[in-house]
């Protein structure tokens, strides 16, 4: 499944900041999302932001925020709860203020962007994130948007695969979840 660029790039964002700024669990450990500083740079880093950029506490707060309301989108979907998960983006998407907006940036030409032009950064990938998630749901694709299936694993991914099979957040926990079957089998 190919999503063009733009929406890939807030579906990846989406899942990135899901994955990084909530806690749970992870590849079979406690997660503890990261606070103050740590959270800025995790936010640059789930975001790209350039360095130039200084990501600021107040908007990786605001962004921590928005992960958690993004995680109850990907919980429903994946539960097969769609009204849920609909309710809870369109929240998210009024709250941050979503509109389409074409943008020219000089090096790539027009963009279709989901904020306005001076929203802040946080504001700003809010609305994306909050949109690429709604043009999945909106599109009969609600099904693409996962909790992995691995034990003691609460991450999260967007399914690109062509036929909808994925199941895990990443290779490892794939890995760790053939291993214990293939342990349990070999333990009857």
């Amino acid at each position: 499944m190919l999503f063009d660029s733009h929406v890939q790039r807030l579906l990846d964002a989406s899942v990135a900041l899901v994955n990084d700024l909530t806690d749970g669990r992870a590849r079979g450990r406690d997660y503890t999302a990261p606070l103050g500083p740590e959270r800025c740079r995790a936010v640059a880093e789930a975001l790209s932001v350039p360095e130039r950029h200084q990501v600021t506490q107040a908007e990786a707060d605001e962004l921590a925020g928005t992960a958690r309301r993004l995680r109850t989108v990907f919980e429903a979907a994946a539960g097969g709860r769609l009204d849920d998960a609909a309710g809870s983006l369109n929240a998210l998407l009024l709250a941050r203020g979503a509109r389409p907006q074409l943008d020219r940036d000089p090096d790539r030409g027009w963009q279709l962007h989901f904020h306005g032009r001076d929203d802040s950064l946080a504001v700003g990938w809010g609305a994306g994130c909050a949109t690429g998630l709604a043009v999945l749901l909106g599109g009969g694709l609600a099904g693409r948007l996962g909790v992995c299936a691995a034990a003691a694993c609460d991450r999260v991914y967007v399914d690109t695969s062509r036929n909808s099979a994925r199941q895990f957040c990443s290779t490892a926990c794939q890995n760790r979840a053939k291993a214990a079957a293939f342990r349990a089998r070999r333990a009857r």
